[in-house]
């Protein structure tokens, strides 16, 4: 039988209804009855059971996710099956992905960006730290709560130690758009790729659109790798130069030009968050910034 509303998993977790779909999984809210309390069930679509590949990165979630302890990442509470068919019980994130609040609002203050990029560089520290490399951060997978807590999601593609290399662009995991250029070229992954994204999303935030754009996938990825990556103040001219330096640095085409670590890259976010934005404001710095449409 499938899993759907109303189905009790492991004699507690009740489906109450569905909240999301994804590439390889389907997301229902479930309620402890044991602890009354609301649960993320992710169950890996009917398709993809056989698909040794998705099924190992799926597991492998929950496996790289155990060891990690962080306010800012998704809490997993455990892989389990039903009736052969996989599942993972997640912490239930109340709020929209950043992707969500970017189509709604289409850019963000620069204030608040910056906050959030400070608890992305704190949810990628210990993940860091056990050299788990993300390799898929986008604003799909960072949740944004009520109260502006940042949580990043979907570790299913995370590789501890160096990710392995790829032969082509059309066998890339993870986003294109997101892509540091060491991957396209076909080297293993690093942790300073994850910065890499870090520096796209920051990208993005500011003026609601990524920095490479093509017709397909790999003109996309191959674009990382061949293209100048676009100033920052020519689609917004207001943008502070310390911001449009710290872009810069974690989009480098080397990953040893970039932040040596995600510490490094915090630190260089918490002194610009330091800046006095009402004193630039007065001042006409940033009217622009604030006043312009999407």
């Amino acid at each position: 039988m499938p899993i759907e509303v109303g189905t009790l998993l492991e004699s507690r977790y009740r489906i109450i209804k569905t909240i999301g779909h994804g590439g390889t999984a389907d997301v229902f809210l479930a309620n402890d009855i044991i602890n009354k309390t609301d649960l993320a069930i992710k169950v890996l679509k009917d398709d993809l059971i056989e698909d040794q590949e998705v099924l190992e990165n799926f597991r492998k979630e929950v496996t790289i996710l155990s060891c990690l302890s962080s306010a800012h990442i998704v809490k997993v509470y455990g892989y389990y099956l039903y009736e052969n068919r996989p599942y993972i019980i997640n912490e239930y994130v109340k709020g929209n992905t950043l992707k969500d609040l970017l189509d709604l609002r289409g850019y963000l203050p620069i204030e608040e960006a910056i906050d959030y990029m400070i608890q992305l560089t704190q949810a990628l520290m210990p993940a860091h730290a056990k050299g788990v490399i993300h390799r898929d951060i986008k604003p799909l997978n960072i949740f944004i709560l009520n109260d502006g807590t940042l949580k990043l999601a979907d570790f299913g593609i995370a590789q501890i130690g160096k990710a392995n290399s790829i032969e082509n662009p059309t066998s890339i995991v993870g986003s294109v758009h997101y892509l540091a250029p060491e991957i396209v070229k076909g080297k293993p992954a690093c942790l300073a790729s994850d910065i890499y994204a870090c520096g796209i999303v920051f990208y993005e935030m500011l003026t609601g659109q990524v920095p490479f754009r093509a017709d397909n996938a790999v003109d996309t990825a191959v674009a990382h790798v061949k293209e100048k990556f676009p100033s920052i103040r020519k689609i917004l001219p207001t943008c502070p130069k310390e911001i449009e330096a710290i872009i810069n640095k974690c989009t480098m085409k080397e990953p040893n030009n970039r932040y040596l670590n995600v510490e490094d890259f915090y630190n260089a976010l918490c002194s610009v968050k330091r800046i006095d934005f009402n004193k630039s404001k007065k001042k006409g710095f940033f009217a622009r910034l604030f006043g312009r449409k999407k």
